[in-house]
């Protein structure tokens, strides 16, 4: 019998983590809590979730230095984290995306929303896209970079290179079709779904970050002014 995905829910809201928890439940994941910010990281440890769920301001240390240490961490770089809080300024949502998380939910929200957000993060994790083009390999070569969408692994020149989900999401979109320029609202629906809510400076962020991880090869990523971007041909 296969186990269930488990969640973890960093929250010190109780009513919240209540009704997080329900939700998830109902749809069939295992669902583990933790109400402060040094709680949340020993239970990543201990418990090694496949996706956390993560408010920002928490006692103890907040989620914005969660984030970062799971990022900066060998064994939890890649790990899933949905930011769900209060905080829904475009400078928070895009502060963030800058500390690596993969999706930024505001309060208040939809329980329905928030566990298609969830499935859709796990199916990214596990390279298993919405829609599966004909007679498409787990492997996409273009200039020096290699992406294995069922590994989920990138590689710059044959050196292993760390992505968050979106970032991932957004270099296999450009990577698949070489040459054509994607808007900033084709690149969210791409890759987090229609119902997503974000700011195009959202994705820019994003965008920057990926250019940086690959380094020299990031300058393959053309931005064309006024529309959005593409990945040179």
């Amino acid at each position: 019998m296969t186990a269930k995905p488990r969640i973890l829910i960093v929250e010190d809201d109780e009513n919240i983590q209540q009704l997080v928890g329900y939700n998830l439940g109902k749809a069939g994941f295992a669902v583990s809590h933790a109400e402060t910010g040094t709680e949340g990281l020993a239970c990543i440890t201990s418990e090694k979730p496949d996706l956390v769920i993560l408010d920002l301001m928490l006692p103890e240390m907040d989620g914005l230095e969660i984030c970062r240490s799971i990022r900066t961490t060998p064994a939890t770089a890649d790990l899933p984290i949905i930011m769900l809080t209060a905080k829904s300024e475009e400078s928070d949502i895009t502060t963030g995306l800058e500390q690596g998380a993969d999706d930024y939910i505001t309060k208040p929200f939809s329980p329905k929303i928030l566990v298609a957000r969830v499935k859709a993060a796990l199916r990214r994790k596990a390279g298993l896209p919405a829609e599966k083009e004909e007679g498409e390999g787990p492997l996409l070569t273009i200039h020096e970079i290699q992406i294995d969408a069922k590994r989920h692994e990138v590689a710059v020149g044959g050196k292993a290179v760390t992505l968050t989900l979106t970032e991932f999401g957004i270099l296999e979109l450009l990577a698949k079709h070489p040459g054509w320029v994607f808007s900033r609202q084709q690149i969210i629906d791409a890759v987090r779904g229609y119902d997503y809510v974000i700011t195009p400076r959202a994705v820019d962020v994003q965008v920057f970050g990926l250019r940086k991880k690959l380094g020299e090869a990031g300058q393959h990523i053309e931005t064309v002014r006024g529309i959005g971007y593409r990945l040179k041909d």
